[in-house]
């Protein structure tokens, strides 16, 4: 009686917090390079940096990400989702104290370093992760932490800037992820990649601890499917050597390619990651300070308006968590993009009248309101849509593999986009590249208008099954499953497939 209180839905809740704070380290580390910046700039530093120096401090963790992104699916696929993400906070913590004991430009660019592959783990985790504890009603909503513990991260990493010094603020910012850490470390494994490893009574036990009594045909279906995969593997006995284990990963891989379920969703997320890179939350997160001063000049309190457009940002994630549990995604997808197209498309137009002296009138909070339409299309959309995304698309026997592929073309957006920046600021200024960027995200609506299914309030099997064009039958799964079923010996456990 006396803990009639914790409901499932308040566990889950919790077990999403775990995730989600993990998360946040994406807005502490992307905001962290807009307070580093000027004050490793100033003339008494300890580290001085130039331009080029401080390109490759905000660009390199798009490259770690790359790294991570490799690193994240094996550790997902045989060791579990909690121990991935374990491990993604144990990295990130190693790169704050390389931070705060950093010294030399090295030191610091090693510290970046790890928090970019750990920010690599989480990115294809964190959705899976998420996706896998929460129950299909809630989902898009906690789905929406992702977006606002970023938004959070971003605005607390610039506040702190403005008062403390930056190696100060990575410890306050180390605190917080060894918090986290304890979080995950009570939390429990996720009731699918337990289902999957065989271990039933342990995902029934768990499921019904996240969502209660009320869910019972979903948890039927997962370990109905998940017995099938495991019968089909132990039918086929493989020798355990090298050329036997690549010529079936070789066979698993040839047949994967060519399913629907598989390659369709990787070539949606590969456009909506795109989106949601080139739609310009890292350019206000990591260049806010030059981007306020190309846009509106140095006549107003810098800090503030970065501080102030911080906070517009988490208000605007708050309000999505609760318009994302009303709205279709695709009309949500549609309507923020819209947006951001015409903030993009508005802000080079004003950014070019002025830098050419051709306005009527200028005010300072034209510039400001203007900046400020554009953080709402990416708080509202552009950042939460794609996560939720993530975590609804991705068939469960392929989720490691094809978020991992997917993954890889964020990484390599967010890094050209941090990188270039700079450059292009100063040769074409803000309304050349302002139009170069609405001219891809253009391209990246289009497709997804043309190619994304409604996800919401749909469970994850009948998103597949939708892919698919059809259910899988028994005797699909059994033979699709026999391509990588390596058995040691009958004692041992089968486990899932890893590319």
């Amino acid at each position: 009686m006396g803990k009639s209180w914790i409901t499932p839905f308040k566990k889950q809740c919790f077990v999403t917090l775990g995730v989600s704070l993990n998360l946040s380290s994406h807005g502490l580390t992307m905001g962290f390079a807009a307070i580093v910046l000027p004050q490793l700039r100033q003339p008494d530093s300890v580290i001085p940096v130039d331009d080029t120096a401080g390109s490759w401090i905000s660009a390199i963790i798009g490259f770690a990400l790359i790294v991570g992104n490799f690193i994240i699916p094996t550790v997902m696929a045989k060791y579990g989702r909690k121990t991935a993400n374990v491990l993604s906070i144990i990295t990130m913590l190693l790169g704050w104290f390389c931070i705060i004991l950093a010294t030399n430009i090295k030191v610091l660019l090693i510290g970046r370093f790890l928090k970019g592959c750990a920010m690599g783990m989480t990115a294809s985790l964190g959705p899976v992760l998420i996706g896998e504890y929460t129950s299909p009603k809630n989902r898009g909503a906690f789905l929406t932490t992702i977006s606002l513990s970023i938004a959070t991260g971003v605005v607390f990493v610039h506040t702190l800037g403005a008062f403390f010094h930056w190696q100060i603020a990575a410890l306050v910012c180390a605190f917080l992820m060894f918090i986290d850490l304890l979080i995950v470390l009570y939390s429990p494994e996720t009731p699918t990649w337990l289902s999957d490893q065989g271990r039933y009574a342990e995902s029934e036990k768990v499921f019904r601890w996240l969502r209660g009594d009320t869910e019972d045909e979903e948890l039927k279906r997962m370990l109905e499917t998940s017995m099938i995969v495991r019968e089909a593997k132990a039918e086929v006995i493989v020798e355990d050597t090298f050329s036997k284990r690549m010529k079936a990963n070789l066979a698993f891989f040839n047949a994967t390619i060519r399913k629907r379920e598989f390659y369709k969703p990787i070539f949606i997320m590969i456009h909506i990651y795109t989106l949601s890179q080139w739609s310009g939350a890292n350019i206000l997160a990591a260049y806010t300070i030059d981007l306020f001063t190309n846009v509106i000049g140095t006549e107003v309190h810098i800090y503030l308006m970065v501080i102030t457009l911080g906070t517009q940002r988490i208000i605007s994630n708050g309000i999505a968590v609760y318009i994302i549990k009303k709205v279709k995604r695709r009309t949500m997808l549609m309507a923020t993009v819209g947006i951001n197209l015409f903030a993009y498309l508005a802000i080079a137009a004003y950014s070019y009248l002025k830098a050419h002296q051709m306005l009527p009138y200028d005010h300072p909070f034209i510039g400001i309101f203007l900046i400020h339409i554009h953080m709402v299309s990416i708080a509202t959309g552009t950042v939460p849509l794609p996560f939720i995304i993530a975590g609804e698309v991705f068939p469960l026997d392929y989720r490691s593999l094809a978020g991992s592929i997917s993954v890889f073309f964020l990484s390599g957006n967010f890094f050209i986009i941090l990188k270039t920046v700079p450059y292009l600021f100063k040769t074409i200024g803000v309304h050349g590249a302002y139009v170069i960027y609405a001219a891809v995200v253009a391209y990246c609506v289009v497709i997804a208008y043309f190619f994304l299914p409604e996800t919401k309030d749909r469970t994850l099997q009948e998103i597949e099954d939708e892919f698919r064009g059809r259910p899988l039958s028994p005797e699909e799964v059994k033979s699709t499953q026999s391509l990588t079923s390596v058995k040691h010996n009958q004692d041992r456990r089968c486990s899932s497939p890893v590319i």
